[in-house]
């Protein structure tokens, strides 16, 4: 697999990097241990996905910090704006189902309904609050029914800003003696840069402030659309993720008329395309093997092969542990939230080729690495 000059020293820290792990007692007993600090990590590349969002509500501190002592060789904060545009992390710009906002009565008049990439959204949105608003706010589990276990955490933890998860990446690569990275994802960029609040600038600009937009750096970026991505290919030396998904097209594609879909991007052609301005790609995980008509996992498609043929990384997303995210042959029961055999679908995966993943469970994944060694 050939990979471009910006790729090759983030592969080669992974290589070279011990995990050295401590994993605190509130993570729960049955989770696998992680790997000691005198064995070696091979490149396959670990995401935190939210953080440790299996464990603690996603996007928070703790999630994050979670994930790096269970052994994530990174942690990925989705990035959305205030009002005052600062960069925060949340999923969407949306909160409701993320924060208590809809307890703090003085804040009831900012419910409001916009179009968030072409859909009628209803709630509450991150731009318009200040961060000294958002800070008054505190996470809740974004999906109780499945993780009901995580209702446990709940309002115990603020909205956090790029720069102290930043700041929270510094302090635990000098306590746990190994670089934990950064794979920050621009939200909606066009839908923020149409209310002149564009989030690229202030990515470019907190890299740069921190020392980490250079080859080398632990950092990857990503983004569903785009033109934010070719534009950021100038201004960055750090690797480039193009995301994509199952279905639909990039938004920037939708507002400009492009008839691509996302299915186009992944062809081999649009593979090659990617490479001019990314050093990887985010697939939906189905993109990689698709389920067939009784909702087991089915023959892998060339997406992988057609991506290392183009000197691109394969990086799917979201391996989670609960039956309801798992293919129907890794099920343990019909409980939906019960957890399933999330070692053996990540095995399947890796059978497959990819280089890379992002997981809820990150305890999981770093288990399953040590195993396949």
């Amino acid at each position: 697999m050939k990979l471009s000059s910006r790729l090759l020293p983030v592969a080669a820290s992974a290589l070279a990097v011990a995990a050295a792990v401590v994993v605190p007692s509130a993570v729960p007993s049955a989770a696998p241990a992680a790997p000691a600090a005198a064995e070696k990590r091979d490149d396959f590349v670990i995401v935190g996905h939210r953080g440790a969002s299996g464990y603690r509500p996603e996007h928070t501190l703790a999630s994050y910090e979670l994930a790096a002592r269970m052994g994530a060789d990174y942690i990925e904060p989705d990035l959305v704006t205030t009002k005052d545009h600062v960069l925060v992390t949340r999923h969407e710009p949306e909160i409701s189902g993320t924060t208590d906002v809809a307890n703090h009565p003085e804040f009831k008049d900012r419910k409001k309904i916009k179009m968030l990439d072409g859909v009628a959204t209803t709630g509450w949105f991150t731009e318009d609050f200040t961060l000294a608003e958002l800070k008054t706010l505190r996470a809740v589990e974004r999906i109780p029914a499945v993780r009901q276990h995580n209702t446990v955490f709940n309002g115990r933890y603020q909205i956090p800003t790029f720069q102290e998860v930043i700041d929270l990446s510094k302090r635990l690569s000098k306590e746990l003696g190994r670089p934990i990275g950064i794979y920050p994802e621009t939200k909606h960029p066009t839908y923020f840069r149409a209310q002149g609040l564009p989030l690229e600038p202030l990515l470019v600009k907190a890299l740069n402030q921190n020392g980490l937009n250079r080859p080398g750096a632990k950092v990857f970026v990503q983004s569903f659309e785009v033109a934010n991505l070719k534009a950021l290919h100038k201004e960055l030396r750090v690797p480039l993720v193009q995301l994509t998904s199952a279905s639909g097209a990039p938004y920037d594609f939708v507002v400009s008329g492009d008839k691509r879909t996302y299915a186009d991007i992944v062809s081999a052609a649009g593979l090659r395309e990617v490479a001019t301005y990314a050093d990887g790609v985010g697939p939906s995980k189905d993109q990689v093997i698709p389920l067939d008509a009784t909702g087991k996992l089915g023959s892998p498609t060339a997406l992988v092969a057609n991506a290392h043929k183009a000197g691109l990384v394969v990086h799917p997303y979201t391996f989670r542990v609960e039956n309801t995210f798992l293919p129907a042959d890794f099920d343990s029961s019909a409980v939906a939230s019960d957890s399933g055999n999330l070692f053996g679908e990540i095995a399947a995966y890796r059978r497959a080729g990819i280089d890379g993943l992002f997981t809820d469970n990150t305890d999981i994944a770093v288990a399953e690495e040590k195993e396949a060694r």
